[in-house]
């Protein structure tokens, strides 16, 4: 499982996350990442708000409660053996 850092803007610390799985929907890049390798842990599905000439990507967490469905879904089919609790 791949292993990546991100910045947080709220307390400007890095976080590890594991990432799943990545998808691109609509042109728009999402990926199913978590903060632990342990089988019941918490995902988040965040999305790149990146401008195509961005020299480092930024995403944010998908808060809408439609994309949210319809992106886990997505997720669901790509790794058929999680189930995304909402």
């Amino acid at each position: 499982m791949e292993k990546i850092k991100f910045m947080s803007e709220d307390t400007a610390e890095e976080v590890d996350f594991f990432v799943l799985e990545q998808t691109k929907i609509s042109g728009t890049s999402y990926i199913l990442v978590t903060d632990s390798e342990d089988e019941d842990a918490e995902c988040l599905i965040l999305k790149d708000i990146s401008k195509t000439d961005d020299v480092e990507s930024t995403y944010v967490i998908v808060e809408d409660d439609t994309e949210l469905s319809v992106v886990s879904k997505v997720f669901e089919e790509l790794l058929e053996d999680i189930d995304i609790e909402r």
